[in-house]
């Protein structure tokens, strides 16, 4: 064959023709010597390894053996190769032993158009009212979700608008989802809101400001926290919250250490004693609010309730980032005032209980369809023996979290993972990889295809469809 001839990549239903030396469009696939091989070598996690650390075996007399077994080796999907098309067998089929148990381990990189990520984003920041449409390089990708403790969540992805929409909607959601599965940075814009850049593992940026903390609770939950530790410091403390905002003297937790009446009125809507909902609307002020002057929650004082002049209140936000001291004068009315030494470690300790804030990302895919057929003959049998807890599913050797009900819908966190694990098709379509683990009676008894089970050692010296080449790295529990 000459160097200029091409061959056909099978690997995906884009079908590409790749050039000798060349990758295919995935960048997954090459033509080597006239042969498509995985760029990736199968990758095999050993947790005695340190994380990061990594041993490339080419041949199996590079590799004891005895190492295979047990659970602290997990033989993953990552560099396996695809099952596509689906009625082949999955690229590997492993047999080892697991804590004294003859198992099977089936692997495939599956393709995914059933997919997406739910984006955990840790601000009292509002990013952008429920349902709002989230936008990747001015394309949608997905939508705001609720707003949680203390985070922000979005629903990125989904076959909808991967497959769903214009090509240039398919194209950015599918190279937004990919790298923000493989950890990178990706900026992300909210119609009405704000703009955030998403990162696994990293603190979320949110219209060009790092945010450092996750608020401590609600208003109501913070004077739960700390309503002990005010008394006789001020008179009366406001925790202005987006959602609950406290107010100490009527709060439950006053009314247990005897706090007084202080004749306050919130500008809000009351719920249950000391709670308030509604007193701003969502933004990027005071406790999530769209305020920056927070007696604009204050309606008019009331002598007969127990204010008086020279009240002291403190107004402070969930985070400790906004925080006022203010003294009432003659006419009821609160005058700002520096902060007392006696009081500021009392915001300061809210500031301490607020964890780092951060983006997670899970990836969340339905692995059904046609790639069950490259682990059993009679793919209904894998589905139930899922839903049985007979067999385990992993992505990339982390362990998932799988839906009740119908079929094979798994989520996992992506720094469970190692690094550079997912991939892409242009169809599009995202790549993660797969294993599933099996005792091998109850493999057979599966209709799996008995007759591809091989050994890692064989593995490892003769490679499978896609090359031979493969490593050893470190991955912690």
């Amino acid at each position: 064959m000459s160097r200029t001839e091409k061959i056909r990549c099978d690997a995906c239903p884009v079908m590409c023709y790749v050039a000798e030396g060349k990758a295919g469009a995935c960048d997954r696939y090459a033509n080597e010597g006239g042969r498509i091989v995985r760029c990736d070598p199968l990758t095999i996690l050993d947790r005695r390894i340190a994380k990061g650390d990594e041993l490339k075996p080419f041949l199996a007399s590079n590799w004891d053996g005895v190492t295979a077994d047990g659970d602290d080796v997990v033989v993953s999907a990552i560099g396996a190769g695809t099952t596509y098309p689906d009625y082949k067998p999955a690229p590997f089929i492993i047999s080892r032993e697991i804590e004294g148990v003859d198992c099977v381990t089936v692997v495939t990189e599956a393709i995914f158009s059933y997919c997406g990520v739910k984006v955990k984003i840790d601000t009292d920041r509002h990013l952008g009212a429920e349902a709002s449409p989230v936008r990747a390089e001015d394309e949608v990708v997905g939508h705001v979700m609720t707003s949680e403790y203390g985070s922000q969540m979005l629903s990125l992805g989904g076959v909808d608008h991967l497959t769903g929409g214009s090509k240039a909607e398919g194209r950015k959601t599918c190279d937004a989802l990919l790298r923000l599965c493989n950890k990178e940075p990706v900026e992300l814009s909210v119609d009405g809101g704000s703009t955030v850049i998403v990162q696994a593992g990293q603190p979320p940026i949110v219209d060009g400001v790092v945010e450092d903390r996750m608020r401590v609770g609600c208003g109501s939950a913070t004077i739960g926290m700390f309503a002990s530790q005010w008394k006789g410091l001020v008179d009366e403390v406001v925790v202005v919250d987006d959602h609950i905002t406290g107010v100490v003297s009527e709060h439950q937790a006053g009314k247990v250490i005897e706090w007084p009446e202080t004749g306050i009125r919130i500008l809000g809507r009351r719920s249950t004693p000391g709670r308030y909902f509604k007193v701003a609307d969502p933004g990027q002020g005071w406790g999530g609010t769209d305020i920056d002057d927070p007696l604009s929650i204050l309606g008019p004082w009331r002598r007969e309730k127990g204010a008086k002049p020279g009240l002291r209140l403190l107004m402070v936000s969930t985070t400790g980032e906004h925080a006022g001291y203010y003294v009432l004068n003659e006419g009821l009315e609160p005058i700002e005032q520096p902060m007392p030494l006696a009081v500021q470690p009392s915001v300061d300790l809210i500031a301490q209980n607020c964890e780092p804030a951060l983006c997670t990302v899970l990836f969340m895919g339905g692995a059904g369809g046609s790639l069950r057929s490259g682990v059993t003959q009679n793919p209904v049998q894998l589905t139930n023996s899922v839903k049985a807890a007979q067999t385990t599913v992993t992505i990339g050797g982390a362990p998932v979290y799988r839906w009740p009900g119908g079929g094979i819908t798994v989520m996992v966190d992506v720094l469970e993972v190692p690094d550079g694990a997912f991939g892409y098709v242009p169809t599009p379509a995202l790549v993660a990889p797969l294993e599933f683990t099996v005792a091998r009676e109850i493999y057979q008894a599966l209709g799996g295809h008995r007759t591809q089970i091989r050994t890692l050692d064989d593995i490892l010296e003769n490679g499978g469809e896609y090359g031979a080449e493969s490593r050893v790295i470190g991955h912690s529990k």
